[in-house]
């Protein structure tokens, strides 16, 4: 079995160490310094527990894809459209899309079943080019929880977390989910495989749509903005408006907030993947964490005045 990834930085570069360093068939695609330093040192991964150098077959032609079983799809949202007619066209007969985007997928009302079947969001699929282009039954969904970052190329950190949880789109047990998910486990990492892989994502959507503009804003670590008696009211009021955005589509966040501010502090002094990216001066995930958010809820009638001035005031930071 041979899996690529598309977008090996932090996220990517981690989840490729790890299954290269299993004895998997792995291929990251990246480029710039990040895939030179690769290519020339290997893939230098940073644990908790110690540090490894995992050689990496690295390259920046999407055409490798070809020969994968699966595509793990790691680019931030913003990148998807430019590269969905290419990634399509370069995919084997039977491989799959793994998306582990942030925020509310592209793919999230594609075979639904719901009154919102078919959906398409501007915020995270503009004119519908991902959504036309990329075969829903390629798509498995993937929701992502290491905290990672770039330290520098060719160098990943893993903070905590090893949870990479798949579903299929129409909650099905297949075949291939179980391999994927059997790959993943064998390779010291944890895969459930969801039935209601949409009610895990917006458990992380609470703490992505507020904690990462937040830290754009302040400059704050998630340990600091959980433990900010200042931003406490300003963080559970935006929570208490991504909950109402949910249970309008039928979605029962079953972690509560408090809950969810205690996981982030308990991540400590780690700089939001927003945060990285603004330092880094790279583009932010502004649309598909809180944009796509505000975008779903002015759809459907959802008041969400904390979520709409955070959104915009990240806007016009990037602008």
């Amino acid at each position: 079995m041979r899996v690529a990834i598309l977008g090996a930085g932090a996220t990517g570069g981690f989840l490729g160490a790890r299954l290269a360093r299993a004895g998997n068939d792995v291929v990251l695609i990246a480029r710039g310094p990040h895939l030179r330093a690769m290519r020339e040192s290997g893939l230098r991964l940073i644990e908790p527990d110690g540090e490894s150098v995992v050689r990496v077959e690295a390259t920046d032609d999407l055409e490798a894809v070809r020969s994968a079983d699966f595509v793990f799809v790691t680019l931030k949202a913003h990148s998807v459209p430019a590269i969905a007619e290419r990634l399509v066209a370069s995919l084997g007969a039977g491989a799959a899309v793994v998306s582990a985007q942030n925020g509310i997928p592209w793919w999230y009302f594609q075979r639904h079943g719901g009154e919102l079947e078919g959906t398409h969001l501007e915020t995270v699929d503009p004119g519908g080019v991902i959504g036309r282009t990329i075969d829903p039954h390629r798509v498995i969904a993937c929701v992502v929880y290491p905290a990672t970052s770039l330290v520098g190329p060719g160098v990943v950190r893993h903070v905590e977390g090893e949870r990479f949880s798949l579903g299929e789109l129409d909650g099905s047990h297949t075949e291939r989910i179980a391999a994927l998910s059997r790959v993943l486990t064998d390779a010291g990492l944890k895969a459930p495989v969801q039935s209601r892989i949409r009610q895990e994502l917006w458990v992380k959507l609470m703490g992505n749509a507020v904690f990462n503009p937040l830290s754009a804003l302040t400059r704050a670590s998630l340990g600091a903005m959980a433990e900010s008696p200042a931003l406490a009211p300003v963080v559970r009021a935006a929570m208490e408006e991504v909950d109402a955005v949910a249970g309008r589509v039928g979605i029962e966040i079953r972690v509560s907030i408090d809950q969810r501010i205690r996981g982030a502090a308990r991540v400590g002094d780690h700089k939001t993947s927003m945060l990285q990216d603004l330092e880094a001066g790279r583009p932010l995930e502004i649309d598909a964490m809180t944009g796509s958010v505000v975008e779903l809820a002015g759809r459907l009638g959802v008041p969400v005045p904390h979520l709409e001035t955070i959104y915009a005031s990240v806007k016009v930071l990037v602008a």
